[in-house]
């Protein structure tokens, strides 16, 4: 009976454990970010990723962006974003515009890299970026990678 209930415990684990990585929602359209950012009042996370080539990119996802600390702390501060360039999995002519679009005028190099930018669409239909600061893959888990996020969200309110 004990090993049931053992099984069934390490069972219901797992399920809410995937069922809490799901409950983050990163957006891929850049455009609708920006509206939800500017709805919600809160700057962008772009998560610029090889989804599926990428180490450090997918120790990045498992070590910190799967963890319940970072998504707390993502439904409170950011609006996420990921801009994926893979190199299996076709994107759609636009949305591989939009991504190196982002790539170039953030001048990334590497991966991951996460940007926090505010997006501001002005009258003429341009995008005006306003960069934060931006970090990668940090070793220590949730606890260091948000402490890290944290700073440049603080030094951004300071100026």
């Amino acid at each position: 009976m004990k090993k049931y209930l053992l099984l069934l415990f390490f069972s219901l684990t797992s399920v809410l454990l995937k069922a809490q990585e799901k409950e983050l929602t990163w957006l891929t359209d850049f455009n609708q970010a920006m509206e939800v950012s500017v709805k919600e009042k809160k700057p962008l996370l772009l998560f610029f990723t090889g989804s599926d080539w990428c180490g450090w990119c997918i120790r990045l996802q498992k070590e910190v962006f799967y963890k319940p600390e970072f998504a707390k702390w993502a439904k409170d501060n950011v609006i996420l974003v990921e801009l994926d360039f893979p190199r299996k999995k076709a994107l759609t002519p636009e949305m591989q515009q939009q991504n190196y679009g982002l790539q170039n005028a953030l001048k990334v190099q590497g991966y991951p890299t996460i940007w926090f930018v505010n997006a501001e669409k002005k009258d003429d239909g341009k995008t005006n970026l306003t960069a934060l600061g931006s970090t990668g893959y940090v070793a220590g888990g949730p606890e260091a990678w948000l402490a890290g996020a944290n700073q440049i969200l603080a030094n951004s309110k300071k100026g």
